[in-house]
């Protein structure tokens, strides 16, 4: 047991600032959990309705039409909010949602769809991004709330039955968004391709 005492490896500190590395340790970890918490308010803070439409961009555009969709005022009395179908709810594809949507501000600041007539003259090249990222992560935020196994397929026409059924959509490669593109929002114009002149 002397060796222990005797060990300079298991003697108290004598100098004052051996006792500013744990103390540092500690000071760092309450930062660590100030600025964690912090970033997850922000984060929640951005994930909601009245956050979406605080910008006039989408408060004069989308907004209005969502209110006249059949999510903002659903028969059921169950609504879906503008996260809740363009944000996902899993904590790593949020970060990357969230990450994209720094572009977004980028754009603001650009002033790209600072007028209506602006939004319109882009409308389809953004929802082309949004259905384009629906469709790889195979309709995702959709399907937090409308999931195949709780559809009650009896009740929906032949036609809807055939198009919900998962193998189906499997065997086509389908997923929501591919038949309910402008369920909340208007569909836009597709713009006229320009013809190649012959030179």
């Amino acid at each position: 047991m002397k060796l222990f005492k005797d060990s300079k490896w298991w003697a108290i500190p004598q100098k004052w600032y051996f006792f500013g590395i744990p103390l540092g340790a500690l000071v760092f970890f309450i930062i660590g959990i100030l600025f964690w918490g912090g970033f997850n308010t922000a984060l929640e803070v951005t994930n909601t309705e009245k956050f979406c439409v605080s910008c006039h961009e989408m408060a004069q555009t989308v907004y209005p039409e969502y209110k006249e969709s059949p999510h903002y005022n659903p028969v059921s009395g169950v609504s879906a909010s503008c996260p809740d179908c363009h944000v996902p709810r899993s904590y790593g594809p949020k970060l990357v949602r969230k990450i994209k949507a720094s572009m977004e501000l980028w754009h603001k600041m650009l002033g790209t769809i600072d007028t209506p007539e602006k939004f319109e003259a882009k409308r389809y090249e953004l929802a082309s991004n949004v259905w384009r990222e629906m469709k790889a992560n195979d309709s995702r935020e959709c399907r937090n709330c409308h999931t195949p196994e709780r559809m009650n397929l009896a009740k929906q026409s032949k036609r809807a039955r055939k198009k919900h059924d998962p193998e189906y959509m499997k065997k086509k490669d389908k997923t929501c968004i591919d038949c309910h593109k402008g369920i909340a929002h208007q569909m836009p114009e597709e713009p006229e391709e320009e013809e190649e002149s012959e030179d």
